[in-house]
């Protein structure tokens, strides 16, 4: 007798989750055990279409949650009201969520009282202060709270899961399912139309910032530190992904739209960023999915935080924390610009996230725990990386 396919509930709100649940959702379409049901909450809407679109996939429910400066209590408030509704028409035998954004926590919690199973993927991520990064670190580590099946990154996030007694049985350590999408999109053709014409002779910054506890007085200051390296290095070109959010926009327009040589733009789509991403020299981020991306292409990042919960970048030598004081990034980018040495140490260095085969490893893992496998998946092992810094259209694997 054939045996139905169970239905899991793939949840994702923003374009992070997206990208790294995309190449899960694929990899399950492929098993006949199981059968995704794609929930898009939209609380990025535009960004989180343009990822969708580019890995062909189509939501099965879009809950439309995104309104005009939209506070934290109004997307949890419609996302978990919204979401209820859709577990229980559905009646998965599991709901699977991703990081740390609202939809994960909000998943999570809706899955846990409707007594549905939970697993968490990208978990045990931790900073252990609950204010940096701001609203993230609470949600994923109460959403670690709720999960019955951990997918960890790396063997630190299971360690961080082991200290609160989460049964080590429960645990996997996968790789990132981000760096599977990564070398998805950078063996395709991706067309860079609307991103403006780049200098062959100077050197690419790539800046992304959007942190809650990046606004204000920090965000200033971080323009600053670029306007500073602008003037100071005449070879140099920055290329600042301007977050949608009014409150990061304003201020970035307000200290750098005039400047020379900086291109203030829209966030490009998930191909061409990864594109830029290789073409970069150097990035200068608050992102955390930067932080796992830009290793595995051997791109070097500053960290625009004080804390962050992916210290296995910063042990391997491929991103260092820099803060958003602006004399320490001009002071960490320059050395960068300046020492040949350093930059080639950060190029090389050992990638911790993942080798591209993250979601074998889950989708065995759930084979195993809905018992169509007798033996769980061996767990992810970094490999030192073969090359350093390839330049445009290399993507060392």
């Amino acid at each position: 007798m054939t045996t139905a396919p169970l239905p899991l509930l793939a949840i994702v709100g923003t374009r992070p989750d997206a990208v790294k649940m995309a190449p899960l959702v694929k990899a399950l379409q492929k098993d006949e055990r199981f059968r995704p049901i794609l929930v898009a909450t939209a609380q990025h809407r535009e960004m989180l279409d343009q990822v969708l679109r580019l890995f062909d996939l189509a939501p099965d429910f879009d809950l439309d949650v995104m309104r005009p400066r939209q506070t934290l209590s109004d997307i949890t408030v419609r996302t978990m009201e919204r979401l209820d509704d859709v577990v229980r028409k559905v009646q998965p035998s599991m709901v699977v969520v991703q990081g740390d954004a609202a939809p994960s926590f909000c998943g999570a919690l809706v899955a846990f009282y409707n007594r549905v199973a939970i697993a968490h993927i990208e978990a045990g991520l931790r900073t252990g202060n609950k204010a940096h990064p701001f609203p993230e670190e609470a949600y994923r580590h109460m959403t670690g709270v709720l999960a019955d099946v951990h997918f960890a990154p790396t063997d630190r996030a299971r360690d961080n899961l082991a200290r609160e007694n989460v049964d080590p049985a429960s645990i996997y350590v996968t790789g990132n399912t981000v760096i599977d999408a990564l070398y998805e999109i950078s063996g395709r053709t991706v067309p860079l139309a609307g991103l403006p014409a780049l200098s062959g002779d100077r050197r690419l910054l790539l800046v992304t910032a959007h942190r809650r506890e990046n606004w204000g007085e920090p965000m200033r200051n971080i323009c600053t530190a670029i306007a500073t390296l602008v003037e100071r290095f005449d070879d140099v070109e920055v290329l600042f992904a301007m977050h949608r959010n009014p409150f990061v926009r304003d201020t970035v327009e307000a200290v750098l739209r005039s400047r020379p040589r900086v291109h203030l733009i829209e966030p490009p789509s998930y191909g061409p960023f990864v594109h830029l991403q290789n073409r970069a020299h150097l990035i200068l981020t608050d992102s955390g999915g930067v932080q796992e991306e830009a290793p595995a292409l051997g791109t070097p990042v500053l960290v625009l935080r004080e804390t962050t919960e992916r210290p296995e970048g910063v042990d391997a030598g491929t991103v260092k924390l820099v803060g958003t004081d602006t004399e320490t990034i001009v002071r960490e980018a320059a050395t960068l610009l300046t020492d040949a040495d350093a930059y080639q140490r950060m190029a090389h260095a050992t990638n911790p996230y993942g080798d591209g085969h993250a979601c074998e490893r889950i989708v065995a893992a759930l084979r195993y725990r809905f018992g169509f496998s007798d033996a769980p998946p061996a767990p992810f092992v970094p490999r030192p990386r073969a090359t350093g810094h390839g330049g445009a259209g290399t993507f060392p694997g």
